[in-house]
């Protein structure tokens, strides 16, 4: 067995995260947007599983990805879904593609400083803002001061899903100020009071969120629970787990079930995001 694995070390790397989810061992790694909802799971679970042991980590929904592909996290969350590049990588890796699960829905909030005027934006406008077109709050109803964007890293799944669904794919202006989290973003607009940022709804602490309009003739939209999972707010979006098919079971699919049933729901709410409805947590 050992000349097998040295001869084979991918074999190796197989047979301990198969090993180490059967002794209760689950790693998650990805998304930052999820990293407080995650760690919350976690330490909820833990408590009432003493037997198993959870490591949470971020980095980022590509990094998350990497990690999946190269068998060095059981679990990968997300904040997008898989592009076919890394669905691919994973069909290479270990012969199937992961299976994808729907765990919570996010309103992708728009913060502001707490002393900026402006209330509400249009989906144009925002476009408009975060690729350099507007650079002055005056030209989207508020003071006559320069806008300061704040942005995420391109490794983030909320900076690519706001790019595809805000900018139609056009690129940040190059000015934007990149942070390595959510958590950041909002503590630089909460001292910038010409800051603009992006971010999930459970963050939002020291800033504020705008409502967000489909178009100039539409009325702002607040992402509440009910706009957001009724669709009505523009900006919203599934947050997702992905794994390994042949690591879907024991500990991990126990853990993943219980994500989605009511107990797991409950931690969804309680930190700021929005429960699936009943419907959609079996898929």
């Amino acid at each position: 067995m050992k000349t097998l694995l040295k001869q084979f070390p991918a074999l190796a790397v197989t047979l301990a995260l198969a090993a180490s989810a059967h002794a209760g061992n689950i790693t998650v790694k990805g998304s930052d947007t999820m990293v407080i909802l995650a760690q919350k799971w976690a330490e909820v679970y833990m408590g009432k599983h003493s037997e198993v042991k959870l490591q949470v980590t971020g980095g980022g929904s590509g990094t998350g990805f990497a990690a999946l592909q190269n068998k060095t996290t059981d679990l990968c969350n997300a904040s997008r879904k898989i592009k076919s590049a890394e669905n691919g990588n994973c069909i290479k890796a270990f012969g199937k593609r992961p299976t994808e699960y729907a765990v919570a829905i996010d309103g992708l909030s728009v913060y502001v400083n707490a002393d900026n005027p402006v209330k509400e934006l249009s989906l144009e406008q925002l476009e408009k803002i975060f690729t350099g077109k507007a650079k002055n709050w005056k030209e989207v109803g508020g003071p006559d001061a320069p806008i300061t964007i704040y942005s995420r890293e391109n490794s983030s799944g909320t900076y690519e899903f706001f790019k595809e669904h805000v900018l139609k794919g056009k690129d940040f202006v190059a000015s934007a100020q990149t942070m390595p989290g959510t958590a950041a973003v909002l503590q630089a607009v909460a001292k910038d009071k010409h800051g603009i940022g992006y971010g999930g709804a459970a963050y939002g602490a020291g800033a504020k969120h705008v409502l967000v309009k489909a178009d100039d003739g539409s009325p702002g939209v607040d992402p509440t629970e009910e706009n957001v999972v009724g669709k009505k707010y523009p900006i919203w979006r599934f947050l997702y787990i992905y794994v390994n098919p042949a690591l879907d079971k024991g500990e991990v699919a126990a853990y993943l079930n219980w994500i989605r049933s009511d107990d797991g729901q409950k931690v969804v709410k309680d930190v700021g995001y929005f429960p699936l409805p009943a419907t959609l947590r079996n898929k």
